[in-house]
Formats: structure tokens, sequence, C-alpha cells
């Protein structure tokens, strides 16, 4: 969750903050001692969700548990690299912890679990929640599964598409035509953006490439462009960069461009799931939010591709075009 500004009430359960250095990916952890006074008195269980707050901040985080004094002591709270970052504060301020009340489109994700067609206002609370790290990992996997399991119709994916464009930032060039291409993957050494953004910007059209990171391969193209430069820009690096040089090769998490997208793929990743619905929304969503007005995108079809065969990537055609449709967003759809 963003760090929101919250008046603070001093109380018994003041705590001293101590960055863990652990990198927990995507996810907002906080530690706390077995004996810990506060952990005793409030029942707290590991994995349980909390709310951390410091100097008028306040964030959700998942509870893990300590025994060891050196990692977290009795009279301090633990919070994780990502959970640090977002409170901003120095090593040793005082903070607090308490029990977080369920994400409120909990109701709905159980709804999608029991394999329920889900309305624009319920993807919009649970794309929300996600965007806001009110969900735990947990129920990120149920999401993301429940998705695949029951596919999510072409109306769904739209709103689940819409959602995510709004969980983040939108960039406006304030240009009649502003370009992307998007291969959706899975052909090793697939890299094709990396000729074509730098061409294309050359001739002077504005052409903003972000990427997801990799979510079934080893690495995508922001993963590979990171090898020769920096790919984690901030929103105003971004923007400069691309006014500058009128293109970019960079990841979009950075620059809070679909933000719910990024956490969904923490889990998407390790399970390899990528469905189609799921697909089209991160991708689509990741393009508008970029400011792109036309799109082209490349569906390689093969016995080791993502799409192993013709009628399935007519299918996939017709799902991005109806989507693409619906959000304003020219696109020219090329199967190879």
């Amino acid at each position: 969750m963003s760090a929101q500004p919250e008046q603070e009430t001093p109380g018994r359960d003041s705590l001293v903050l101590r960055r863990v250095a652990i990198d927990t990916y995507r996810e907002n952890v906080a530690y706390l001692h077995r004996d810990c006074a506060v952990y005793r008195a409030e029942g707290f269980q590991a994995l349980s969700k909390v709310e951390v707050r410091a100097n008028g901040k306040r964030i959700l985080a998942t509870l893990n548990v300590v025994d060891d004094a050196s990692i977290v002591g009795c009279h301090q709270l633990g919070v994780s690299e990502d959970a640090f970052a977002q409170l901003d504060v120095p090593d040793g301020h005082p903070a607090s912890v308490s029990q977080a009340e369920p994400a409120e489109s909990i109701p709905a994700l159980f709804r999608k679990i029991n394999g329920e067609r889900l309305t624009r206002d319920d993807f919009h609370a649970i794309v929300g929640d996600i965007a806001q790290h009110r969900y735990s990992k947990i129920e990120l996997t149920a999401f993301v599964v429940a998705c695949n399991r029951s596919e999510l119709d072409r109306e769904e994916v739209f709103f689940l598409t819409e959602a995510m464009v709004a969980s983040g930032r939108r960039l406006d060039w304030h240009e009649p035509l502003v370009v992307d291409k998007h291969c959706i993957g899975g052909i090793p050494g697939n890299r094709t953006s990396m000729l074509v953004v730098p061409i294309v910007a050359a001739y002077g059209l504005v052409f903003p490439k972000t990427s997801s990171r990799a979510i079934t391969s080893p690495a995508g193209t922001a993963d590979t462009m990171e090898v020769l430069a920096t790919v984690e820009l901030p929103f105003d690096r971004l923007t400069e960069i691309v006014r500058t040089h009128k293109g970019c090769l960079a990841w979009g998490g950075t620059a809070n461009l679909s933000p719910a997208d990024d956490v969904l793929i923490s889990v998407e990743r390790p399970l390899a799931l990528d469905s189609p619905g799921q697909m089209v929304a991160s991708i689509l969503s990741k393009k508008i939010a970029a400011g792109a007005t036309h799109l082209v995108l490349d569906i390689p079809i093969g016995p080791t591709a993502k799409v192993r065969s013709m009628p399935e990537a007519q299918r996939l055609r017709r799902l991005f075009e109806y989507v693409a449709q619906r959000l304003h967003l020219s696109l020219d759809v090329v199967i190879t």
C-alpha cells in the first residue's frame, strides 16, 4: 500500500523502526520478535496482515515472526526494503503496528474463486486493493489462479484492463500519434524491440516503450535491456528521456504505470501462468498508461511458442482487438 499521511496516536504499542535488509519482491513485510510485548498483547499470527504507522504515514504489510534478536529485538518493528522505502523515515524512528482490516474487495475475490462473473466495480475494487498492497501473496495467487481456471470473458478482460490503467499514472504526450509495439513473447532471443524502438524514434515518432519483467521466460525486453542501460526510470526521468530523444526502453514499474500489473506478475512468474485474459490486460494497460495511441502487436505461433496454433492465435487476436477498441487504442495485430 502506498504510504498515506495519517495522524499517529502515541501509546503502549510504540516500537522502534528497524530496516531489515531483505528484498521481498513487491510485498511489504513486517517483522516482530516472538517475545515482543505488542506481539503478545495484540494476538498477532505469522502471515497476518498488519498496519504499520510511522511519522504520519501508514502501510499494510504481511507479518513475519522472528526468534533471533539480532534480526529484530523485542522493542523493534522490522520492515523489509520495499516497506522501509515507502515509509520514508530513518532507522530508529518511532513506529507502531496494529491489526489490519481485510481488503474490502475480498468478497468479490471469493466470488471469482467460486467461478462467478465479476462486474466492473468488482474489478476496480480488486485491482485498487492489489495496487495498494492490500492483498497478501496468498490472496494474489488465489486471484491469478481463479482467473486462469474460469477463463475471463471478453467483457471481464475489458473491465480488468480498464481497472489496471486506472490504478496508476497515465502519460499524456500531447501528440496526435504516439506509437508502440509489443510481442507477446515465448520465443527465445526474440528481442526485436531493441532494434525497432531506436529506428522509429530516429524518424521523429514518439515511442515510449515500456515493458514488464518476464513472466514465462528467463528474460523479457526490460530484463535484457537492463544489461545495457538502466530501465528502472522514475516518472520524471522517463518523460524527460522521451521528450528529448522521442523514445525509451524502460520497465514501467518505477514510473507507476499500471502498478497492479507488476504486483500480479510477482506471483504469475513463479507459477508460470499467463492466461489469455490476464495477458491482454497486462499488455494493453501498460501501453495505454504509457500514452500510446497506436500499437502494433506481434503474436508468434509455433510448437515452442506461447500460442501453438492458428485458431488459438485468431481467438487471442479478436480478444486484443475487442479490448483495444473499447479503450480507443488503434491496434494492428500481426500473426507471425
